[in-house]
């Protein structure tokens, strides 16, 4: 399973991913986890399943979700009080909540 997280510039964002690495190397979950900005979206998107929308680009959300129903795969915002307590573990079972 290939999750990306969608940010602004990516510097809070890639703790966050560090943490959800964590939380999956403790867990024995399999899944590659990386961070890219939106101007990257488009090109990232067929590369992944699950996208999700940090707070601060949550503006994107509609359009990103849209494009993502388009392609078959999971779109979610990423809750802000997990996102700025970058929370790894609650951020990765709002992707895996689905599965």
């Amino acid at each position: 399973m290939n999750i990306f997280l969608c940010c602004a510039a990516g510097m809070s964002t890639s703790m966050v991913v560090n943490n959800m690495r964590k939380v999956a190397a403790e867990k024995n979950i399999d899944v590659v986890i990386e961070a890219y900005s939106i101007s990257e979206f488009e090109d990232m998107l067929p590369l992944n399943d699950i996208c999700m929308v940090a707070p601060q680009v949550s503006y994107k959300f509609k359009d990103f979700n849209k494009r993502c129903e388009e392609l078959g795969k999971k779109c979610y915002k990423i809750e802000m009080k997990a996102y700025g307590m970058l929370n790894g573990e609650s951020i990765l079972n709002q992707a895996l909540s689905t599965i």
